[in-house]
């Protein structure tokens, strides 16, 4: 299965794994699985560093390249395709863009999300895991 990783699952995966979702934590287990992250997950990271709604023990950039290599997961760079399909998606969704760029992406790419937000689960136009 092809994935996306939410920026919360990104944090928990790395810092609180017990926060995810049996099925979540079997599909990043899982080798079989190819796991992508976007950047904007990393502008994410060091906004909630700025914030201090999270912790982290580095730089956010450091922090953000060390698990992404450690983990290989896979860069999913955002085009002006992703952008368009961000501010076009069919029916209903809230205004958060980086929420937006994330469900773009994997409807531009086939991907299913991983993540725990009730808003993105809710939304009948992207495939979710949790």
């Amino acid at each position: 299965m092809k994935v996306l990783l939410d920026t919360c699952v990104i944090i928990w995966a790395i810092s609180q794994p017990d926060k995810l979702s049996v099925t979540a934590r079997s599909m990043l287990g899982n080798s079989d699985t190819e796991v992508s992250y976007s950047p904007v997950s990393c502008a994410e990271v060091a906004c909630a560093q700025e914030r201090k709604r999270i912790r982290i023990d580095r730089h956010w950039k450091l922090w953000f390249r060390h698990y992404v290599e450690m983990n290989r997961w896979q860069e999913l760079p955002v085009d002006l395709p992703i952008i368009e399909e961000a501010y076009s998606l069919p029916g209903a969704f809230h205004s958060d863009p980086m929420d937006r760029i994330l469900v773009a992406s994997c409807r531009q790419h086939h991907l299913s999300l991983i993540t725990a937000d009730r808003k993105i689960i809710d939304y009948p136009h992207v495939e979710t895991v949790w």
